[in-house]
């Protein structure tokens, strides 16, 4: 199986040993990070530092004239990636024989949030999410699919992954989280992810519904969760709790917007890639979840894109709904955690890796190279020999 592991530019830049150690993993290919959310990142085997502290979402590498006057931009990243930090760990990489596809993250950043507080998602109880812009604004549309397409198509890469492309909602590590006290389940998490901007309002009225009136049900259909009262199963209690109808209706007003997007990305993707450029999403099969893998429908999303990058680190379930509208040319990634400090499993990668194909798994996704202890990369490297 074709694998690729996921790198960020300064996990090479400065480390002349990098690609070289990247290549002995036995991967394919490396997934580099071109636009990235803020992070604090360890770089055990770099020859200068250990620490990289990503203070803002981010670009990493010089962009171009298509974001002349506009309020909504790109920011360049500070000197934990300066210039063309990913066009310098690109060259490198290739020089040591691995494919380079971009890595793009696009629905989560917090330093827009910050500087534009509108393009943020608003909860029903008025509360903003500043890593979260919502998708449904135009503006914010319009800024996610030039970003997409120029920070996916790179001098040099074969091929992008597109993160976060789709709603983002409470479920976010933000700075010294503190939000697990109260367990929310799928159906607080979605109801917490609603959104109450403008546009959203005015999109819930086009399903016929009044965003007043929704604000209350869903506060209301909140109010078990926080004395600790619900009994959590999923779409089922969401309809439970709004009313079937009114379930629908919401459903129908976010998966239009987040569907629309991901075709509007990939289409603006592909005008602006060579022939042959892949473009893979990260994606969950069950389309009201939120998050970095975005909900979406199976059958459309295989549509739309060359296949799809599935979190596999809690297990191999999520695979088969995509396996089962797959073409002979879909591409079906694969995800597992190879940093044992962060609930990765390297040890156990060969035996998860059968399990993933014979689910229908083409390629294999390891997150994270440059993170990864020497112990984790010895063991990635024994499980791809």
């Amino acid at each position: 199986m074709k694998t690729s592991t996921f790198v960020y530019p300064w996990d090479v830049n400065g480390d002349p040993g990098a690609p070289d150690r990247i290549a002995a993993l036995g991967v394919d290919q490396v997934t580099l990070a071109s636009a990235y959310h803020s992070t604090r990142a360890l770089t055990p085997r770099h020859p200068r530092r250990r620490i990289v502290t990503a203070e803002h979402a981010a670009v990493y590498y010089p962009t171009d004239g298509r974001w002349t006057g506009r309020e909504l931009r790109p920011y360049p990243a500070g000197d934990w990636a300066p210039g063309d930090a990913c066009g310098e760990a690109a060259e490198a990489l290739r020089g040591a024989g691995l494919e380079v596809h971009t890595w793009v993250i696009l629905a989560h950043n917090s330093r827009m949030g910050a500087e534009h507080p509108d393009t943020s998602v608003v909860n029903a109880y008025g509360d903003r999410y500043p890593w979260a812009p919502c998708i449904a604004q135009p503006a914010t549309r319009a800024y996610l699919t030039d970003l997409a397409a120029e920070a996916a198509v790179r001098p040099g890469a074969a091929g992008t992954e597109l993160e976060s492309l789709g709603w983002y909602g409470l479920q976010h590590l933000h700075a010294h989280d503190k939000t697990a006290g109260v367990p929310l389940g799928d159906a607080g998490q979605y109801l917490m992810a609603l959104c109450f901007c403008p546009a959203c309002r005015a999109g819930y009225g086009e399903q016929g519904l009044d965003a007043d009136e929704l604000v209350t049900a869903v506060r209301e259909a909140l109010e078990p969760l926080w004395r600790g009262a619900a009994d959590d199963t999923g779409w089922p209690t969401v309809e439970k709790l709004l009313g079937e109808p009114v379930a629908a209706a919401t459903r129908a007003w976010r998966d239009g917007q987040a569907r629309t997007l991901q075709e509007a990305a990939v289409a603006a993707v592909r005008a602006a890639a060579p022939k042959g450029f892949q473009v893979l999403l990260h994606a969950d099969p069950v389309a009201y979840h939120c998050g970095a893998n975005a909900g979406v429908d199976p059958a459309h999303v295989l549509a739309v894109a060359d296949g799809v990058v599935v979190p596999c680190a809690g297990g191999t379930t999520l695979l088969a709904p995509f396996a089962e509208h797959a073409r002979v040319d879909t591409v079906l990634a694969a995800n597992f955690g190879v940093v044992s400090g962060m609930g990765g499993s390297p040890a156990t990668l060969a035996a998860d890796a059968e399990r993933a194909r014979q689910l229908g798994a083409t390629e294999l996704r390891l997150y994270h190279a440059g993170l990864a202890s020497d112990g984790d990369l010895a063991a990635v490297r024994d499980a791809l020999r």
